[in-house]
Order: C-alpha cells, then sequence, then structure tokens
C-alpha cells in the first residue's frame, strides 16, 4: 500500500499550503486600508491629501474646498 502512505503525504502537504494562502494578506483589504480620504462630493476614495486636492479641484472646481484641503500647498 505504498500509495496510501503518498495520499496521506500529498493531503497533508495541500492542506499546509492552503492554509499559508489563507493566511496571506488580502489584497482588496489592504487596498482599502490605504484610502484615507473621501470626497465629501462623490464621495470618491483617495490615499493622500494631494491627490485629493486635485480632484476636489478638477472635479468640483465650482464648490469651496473643503477644510480638510484648506491647509494644504
Amino acid at each position: 500500500m505504498a500509495r496510501g502512505h503518498q495520499k496521506e503525504l500529498a493531503q497533508q502537504k495541500n492542506a499546509k499550503k492552503a492554509a499559508a494562502a489563507k493566511k496571506g494578506s488580502d489584497q482588496k483589504k489592504s487596498a482599502g486600508a490605504a484610502l484615507h480620504f473621501t470626497c465629501t462630493v462623490c464621495r470618491s476614495q483617495m490615499g493622500d491629501p494631494k491627490t485629493y486636492k486635485q480632484h476636489f479641484e478638477s472635479k468640483h472646481s465650482k464648490l469651496p474646498l473643503p477644510d480638510v484641503l484648506k491647509d494644504q500647498a
């Protein structure tokens, strides 16, 4: 019964591999955690204030700048 032993070893190896893959970082969660700023008008999410200011000036130029962006250079 050599195949029975090989099967057990293969199952153990695959279980260990699946556990490692499950434990790994989730790309969606890590990308979502990097988005700190949310546009007050359209609810778009941006990672840094510079991008947020550029977005606001180009997409919502007729509206006053939010307080978060007023101190940005």
